[in-house]
């Protein structure tokens, strides 16, 4: 009995794994490998506090920026990539960012920081939406909602070994800390050069017609598609929380030691790498995408709503972040699934690039609209309040899951131009 369900399992994991291209695999490596490299942005207010002896209003500015740096970033590459290709821009991407970070850590004054830091969001994001139409074309329809989990989780796999190491490398200078965040970016840019081939533009005469066509053809015109931006932007609020409020509520209220919090977050990634590609595997084509990315927007307000109902013990934080991972896995790899199936091959980058951009401005949001209310009216009216944030989202994504199954509205060519 044992061994049949052993190897039940492992036939599940095998076929959740199966299909996917190897070009995806190799870019699935080379994104694990910048996501190690990714040090610098968790340690960056530390270092212009204590390192800098930065004033914090002054920090606050500089990562304010960054995050400005990289909602323009999201939609510049989202538009490069539909105009010189996803390969080069996700190359001059790896390897700006690389040289970026080097000289970031040269800079020491509040003006050189605000320019330099603005560039690196710019830079360093304008990756994300190449790198998203990159997975659409090498996968196939067939294996494209797993081979965005795929990607997923070598990110996910990144952000765990990247703190982790910036924190030992900080600890004995912080200068050893941009410079390996800096070559380990460019390593990567370098590594994809060798082990994935150009792709090119194809570029053809086009009538006139088909040219207008085209240009109806806009993510800025797909009124549904922008609908869905903004839940997705509202819903990304609730997300980040995780990573600003919940780790300082943890330390606060539930009394946790940073080692404990740790490995309350570290179950995040592992469910995710445990869970995650197989749930997609059982769940992908038996409903649409919409469905089940209400029923993930529901599970998020209950993720923070068992803050308010159950007494402030340890295991509160577990329930947390059980309940958070399991709405997280309901919800992102079905909105790529959304967005990558209402785009065409000549407007896919910015259909990603607006996509990216509603993370980069919920990461603006999240922090500064969360501590305001913590500060003014406390955590539990803050609980509530991300709550109502999805139960919205999920009201939203109802309503787009009614209409989108409208033949009438089911593609973007068919939907009725916004402006």
């Amino acid at each position: 009995m044992q061994t049949h369900m052993y190897n039940k399992t492992i036939s599940l994991y095998r076929n959740a794994y199966s299909g996917i291209s190897p070009r995806v695999w190799w870019l699935a490596v080379v994104l694990l490998i910048n996501r190690s490299g990714n040090m610098v942005i968790p340690f960056l207010t530390i270092y212009l506090t204590f390192e800098l002896h930065l004033p914090l209003e002054q920090a606050g500015i500089i990562m304010t920026l960054f995050g400005a740096g990289a909602i323009c970033g999201s939609l510049l590459g989202g538009k490069l990539a539909d105009t010189i290709g996803f390969y080069p821009v996700q190359f001059w991407s790896l390897v700006l960012n690389g040289t970026m970070f080097i000289l970031l850590g040269q800079m020491h004054t509040f003006p050189s920081l605000a320019a330099a830091i603005f560039f690196q969001g710019l830079i360093g994001e304008s990756f994300r939406p190449a790198n998203a139409a990159a997975v659409a074309h090498y996968s196939d329809a067939a294996g494209r909602l797993r081979a965005y989990s795929l990607i997923r989780l070598a990110t996910n796999l990144g952000w765990a070994v990247g703190p982790a190491l910036g924190g030992m490398l900080a600890a004995i200078g912080y200068k050893w800390l941009f410079w390996t965040d800096g070559l380990v970016c460019i390593t990567a840019g370098l590594l994809m050069r060798m082990v994935l081939p150009p792709v090119k533009v194809l570029r053809e005469k086009k009538e006139e017609k088909e040219t207008q066509v085209k240009r109806l053809d806009s993510a800025y015109k797909d009124w549904v598609y922008l609908f869905f931006i903004l839940l997705v932007t509202l819903f990304a609020v609730c997300l980040f929380q995780m990573f600003t409020i919940v780790g300082v509520f943890f330390k606060d209220k539930l009394q946790l030691t940073e080692g404990l919090i740790g490995i309350a977050l570290s179950v995040n990634g592992l469910l995710i790498a445990l869970v995650e590609m197989v749930l997609v595997y059982k769940l992908e084509n038996k409903r649409p995408d919409v469905y089940y990315i209400s029923i993930g927007a529901l599970l998020m307000g209950l993720a923070y709503l068992v803050f308010n109902i159950f007494p402030a013990v340890t295991a509160l934080a577990f329930i947390y972040i059980i309940t958070f991972t399991f709405a997280e896995m309901m919800t992102l790899p079905f909105m790529n699934n959304f967005w990558i199936h209402r785009s065409k091959d000549h407007n896919r980058g910015q259909y990603a690039g607006l996509y990216m951009a509603c993370y980069s401005a919920a990461h603006l949001i999240a922090p500064t609209l969360g501590a305001f209310v913590v500060k003014n009216l406390g955590y539990s009216a803050w609980w509530y309040m991300v709550a109502g944030i999805c139960v919205l989202t999920f009201i939203g994504f109802r309503w787009l899951f009614r209409r989108v199954q409208n033949p009438l509205h089911s593609s973007p060519a068919s939907v009725p131009s916004v402006g």
